[in-house]
């Protein structure tokens, strides 16, 4: 292992000094081809994210979240409280590619699609660099006492940073009531939605206050995920991690000899570019987002020193040791099987998923009526929800056996995600009746196209059993 091995550094938080206290982080800003790739990742996303809420399908949001009225729609596919069981399989769907993906490839998510990381490092870092300079100008800054530089620097950071955590506030919103609903509530004012207008400055004060102040401790305190890694990342994971059987011992370049010292010269150009500010040479760490700022800062280093690249990279710690790295393993493999299962019994879900809804129950604790001098009658009561995308006209036709119905009320026009509840009377011949449970088939119509079919009994007389 590397010469800091026996070191304390597992003991405490790179953020946090001796006495307890918050070690602030200025990190360098990062360049190079990993950079590169993660810029351009981050910037889609982040256009994604913000036009998202005015993408429509046939007039309805491409993706939409409402809970309170439990309304859902995914890629353009609406769900409602019908299809909940759904939801919770894709729910389960996603915990499980999460813990597969950690297996496999460990933090990856973490430094490359993570919303903390995107927003933390491809948004505001990139105002602070633009305000406040490089990491050593935040750093002086910092230190100074307050004057009219610091004042004015500091003042406009944090306005601009609370402008875009109200932006972004008021997207998340769009995604959950649309956007045509938030429109109309900007147009009304904040008087007119006065809880809703103080619920935005909270979220939006929340918001704020992560990438403002909290800043990389979500990922080392508040985040499950990261405390999830130590439980399934193991030697064979794919991570970023420091080559110490290249690198050590460390030695400056201008003190190296030759055959007397790893290819590592000891420039803390990684730590001085790490986000969450640790030693990635040290080992794998539980504040490692495997972002590969570290990566491309030594690779620049190793560059100029005239030295083979890849003394930080992409590999396991089985991979350091050994020289050779298996992506896949038994545990993994194992996970991906169990995912396609998962994944095809979820598409099948989907595939079988109706646009209808229809049930149709003979009316609790009723008895068979006398309809006229040759027929009985039934009551039932129906709950149709509409999951398609326009209204429908619904009818219900008895198609077996000879028979008729009759609405009580008027038949219901079902709009689009919502549901219809009535009440009708099945009216049968006497001579139809063979038992004292008559097997029935209800058919149930929009505009002449049969939506369903829905069985249940009619129930008659007891002597007709004699």
């Amino acid at each position: 292992m590397s010469q800091k091995s026996t070191s304390s550094y597992r003991d405490k938080l790179s953020t946090v000094d001796d006495t307890g206290r918050r070690r602030w982080v200025f990190p360098r800003k990062p360049k190079g081809r990993f950079f590169n790739k993660r810029e351009m990742l981050a910037i889609i996303l982040l256009v994604i994210f913000y036009i998202g809420p005015f993408l429509k399908v046939h007039g309805d949001p491409l993706m939409m979240f409402n809970i309170m009225e439990r309304k859902f729609i995914i890629f353009g596919i609406m769900f409602w409280p019908q299809d909940f069981h759904l939801i919770v399989m894709v729910f389960l769907t996603m915990i499980l590619f999460i813990v597969l993906f950690t297996v496999v490839f460990g933090r990856l998510f973490c430094g490359w699609i993570c919303p903390q990381t995107i927003f933390m490092e491809f948004v505001f870092r990139r105002i602070e660099y633009l305000i406040e300079g490089n990491a050593a100008a935040q750093r002086r800054l910092s230190r100074q006492s307050m004057n009219f530089e610091k004042l004015w620097k500091k003042s406009l950071k944090h306005l601009i940073f609370y402008l875009i955590a109200f932006i972004t506030a008021n997207t998340f919103l769009a995604y959950i009531i649309g956007i045509d609903q938030l429109i109309i509530f900007i147009k009304e004012g904040p008087v007119a939605h006065l809880s809703g207008f103080i619920s935005l400055l909270v979220f939006s004060g929340a918001f704020y206050f992560i990438f403002a102040f909290f800043r990389e401790q979500v990922c080392t305190l508040a985040c499950p995920y990261g405390r999830l890694q130590g439980v399934l990342v193991d030697s064979k994971t794919l991570i970023v991690t420091y080559d110490y059987k290249r690198g050590e011992p460390r030695a400056p370049l201008s003190k190296a000899k030759a055959g007397e010292s790893g290819d590592c010269v000891d420039c803390n150009a990684c730590v001085a570019v790490c986000p969450t500010g640790i030693d990635i040479r040290n080992g794998t760490q539980l504040e490692c987002i495997n972002c590969t700022a570290c990566i491309d800062a030594c690779e620049a280093t190793m560059i100029k020193v005239k030295k083979p690249t890849g003394l930080i990279r992409y590999d396991s710690e089985e991979g350091i040791e050994k020289g050779v790295h298996h992506l896949f393993n038994a545990r993994s493999i194992a996970y991906s099987v169990v995912l396609t299962l998962l994944l095809g019994f979820v598409a099948a879900l989907f595939a079988i998923r109706g646009d209808y809804e229809a049930t149709i129950l003979r009316a609790r604790g009723s008895m068979y009526q006398e309809y006229g001098k040759d027929s009985l009658s039934n009551i039932y009561n129906f709950n149709i929800v509409n999951k398609s995308r326009h209204p429908i006209s619904v009818s219900m036709k008895l198609l077996s056996p000879k028979g008729r119905i009759q609405y009580i009320g008027t038949k219901p026009v079902i709009q689009k995600g919502k549901a219809a509840n009535g009440t009708i009377l099945v009216i049968l011949p006497k001579a139809e009746l063979k038992h004292s449970k008559t097997p029935i088939v209800i058919g149930v119509f929009d505009n002449r196209k049969k939506l369903s079919n829905y069985k249940s009994t009619f129930v008659g007389p007891n002597s007709l059993d004699n």
